[in-house]
């Protein structure tokens, strides 16, 4: 088994109001960062996966974050790995 690093990404689906990032938005315009546009918010969880193989564990890792990390109904998810 070898350890990885692992990095699940999870974002609102493009489609998703975003109410969050909208707020954010108009205080970046506020403060004179008018340039700052379409403002996404997501969120990001650092673990550690053991695994047979990097597929092994990005596999295991979209289980995890299907079920329990990311809402699949709303929210887009992604998986970024490094070994330990």
């Amino acid at each position: 088994m070898t350890q990885f690093k692992a990095r699940v990404y999870v974002q609102l689906k493009p489609s998703v109001l975003d109410p969050q990032g909208k707020a954010i938005e108009h205080a970046l315009s506020a403060l004179g960062f008018s340039a700052a546009k379409n403002v996404r918010v997501g969120k990001y969880f650092d673990l550690e996966v053991n695994a047979d193989s990097k597929e092994a564990a990005e596999k295991r890792l979209g289980e995890m974050a299907h079920t329990l990390l990311a809402n699949p109904v709303i929210e887009n998810f992604s998986v970024s790995l490094d070994m330990n």
